[in-house]
């Protein structure tokens, strides 16, 4: 596991290198912001359409297997684009093509590499790796987004992607090295489906066993309303510092890093946790949507940094807590296809939730947008919390002494 978590630290430093140093690199071939958020658009797409056919791979290939392999693939286009770069040849077109051919590779990658880290500890530690896994996530976006400044002032805009080519390189070089925990193969296999053939993994049993699971539901219901009215506050934040608080870049620059060191003490707190549960994670998104209502109010950014690390914080630890609901509440044949079908679902809400949100914004501004989004969420998630306590059976009280009646005994007659 720790092998595992340095290997992900680095090629989570490579990519979030990689992100930050193409969007410059669409802005000087094309001097348009539009192009950028396109590119950034045609990497993402392959989720929304591909991620269940990705799953269904997961849970009949080989975890390593698939891991060291799509780790290895990545690397390969990370290095094409470095060649390109470099010999001055790449335009927009193939930088697209490019794009797209990794977010196909990554809607394997992402959930054998996620299920693979759960493999290296015992099942009760799942949740903890989780948590570590976030950590390591939020500590490489950190040192990817500082390295890459450097790197291609010293070296230019090729040698980042070579270097995350290599940081690719070296998670499919120790991926043949790691050794599951006792028992973990057991899981990863899983008792098959219910035909007991291994050649019937398809698609629509992950689809079948998302709709019919109400937890997955509900933490997609409260996922996507938290994804859509709140979270986004690399958005509504950088609006609201240059704008009502009369803040410049420097000073959204200090609320981003507030924001990370959040991210990252809530990841730590999210390891803690050994019985995460949709409960948890509603009763931690409410808090973090009135967080935000307060922080839609703040008179000055001193008041604004002060409410945004609980936030991030919070954000971050519902974020494990989910993450360890949804890769371990499904049967071991099942968790491929389910996450295949959570990235479909994310990749709509990452898609739509940005333009929804810029539109409630421009008609509410950034405080209204903070503060309507923030009691959206809260409301939402208490209804909802409502609604499940009405419709959970009552349990007949049973007699405590002998002799006694039990109460609706001709009911329960009656049912049985």
């Amino acid at each position: 596991m720790r092998w595992w978590s340095v290997a992900n630290f680095v090629s989570n430093a490579g990519t979030w290198m990689q992100l930050t140093v193409q969007n410059l690199l669409v802005l000087q071939i094309t001097g348009s912001a539009a192009a950028t958020g396109l590119s950034m658009s045609v990497q993402a797409a392959p989720a929304l359409f591909m991620s269940m056919l990705g799953g269904a791979a997961v849970d009949r290939w080989p975890r390593k297997a698939t891991a060291a392999v799509s780790q290895a693939l990545l690397g390969a286009v990370a290095f094409t684009t470095a060649v390109l770069v470099a010999t001055d040849r790449l335009d927009m077109t193939s930088l697209m093509v490019l794009a797209a051919v990794t977010g196909t590779i990554a809607t394997v990658d992402g959930p054998a590499c996620a299920l693979l880290g759960n493999d290296l500890v015992p099942l009760e530690d799942v949740p903890s790796a989780i948590g570590v896994g976030a950590l390591v996530h939020n500590a490489g976006r950190l040192v990817g987004a500082a390295l890459a400044g450097v790197t291609v002032g010293f070296l230019g805009t090729a040698a980042a992607y070579a270097a995350n080519g290599l940081s690719f390189l070296f998670v499919a070089a120790v991926v043949p090295f790691l050794r599951p925990a006792a028992g973990a193969a057991r899981r990863a296999a899983g008792p098959g489906p219910r035909t007991g053939k291994r050649d019937d993994m398809t698609i629509r049993e992950g689809l079948a066993f998302f709709a019919r699971r109400p937890r997955l539901v509900a933490l997609a219901g409260i996922t996507g309303v938290s994804a859509v009215f709140g979270r986004n506050y690399g958005l509504t934040l950088a609006v609201l510092v240059t704008g009502p608080l009369a803040g410049g870049p420097g000073a959204f620059g200090t609320v981003s890093t507030v924001l990370a060191v959040g991210g990252i003490l809530g990841a730590v707190l999210g390891a803690r946790l050994r019985r995460p549960s949709v409960r948890v994670v509603g009763t931690l998104a409410a808090a973090g949507a009135l967080l935000q209502v307060v922080a839609g109010l703040s008179p000055s950014l001193a008041v604004l940094l002060v409410l945004v690390l609980p936030m991030a914080v919070v954000e971050s630890v519902s974020d494990t807590a989910g993450t360890a609901v949804l890769q371990t509440d499904p049967p071991p044949h099942l968790r491929g296809r389910v996450l295949g079908v959570w990235s479909s679902i994310g990749t709509v809400w990452g898609l739509g939730g940005p333009p929804a949100l810029g539109l409630l914004m421009e008609l509410a501004g950034p405080r209204g947008a903070l503060v309507t989004g923030g009691v959206v969420v809260a409301a939402t998630i208490t209804a909802g919390h409502i609604l499940r306590a009405r419709r959970t059976p009552r349990p007949v009280p049973l007699p405590t002494r002998p002799g006694e009646e039990i109460p609706g005994r001709e009911a329960l007659g009656t049912a049985a």
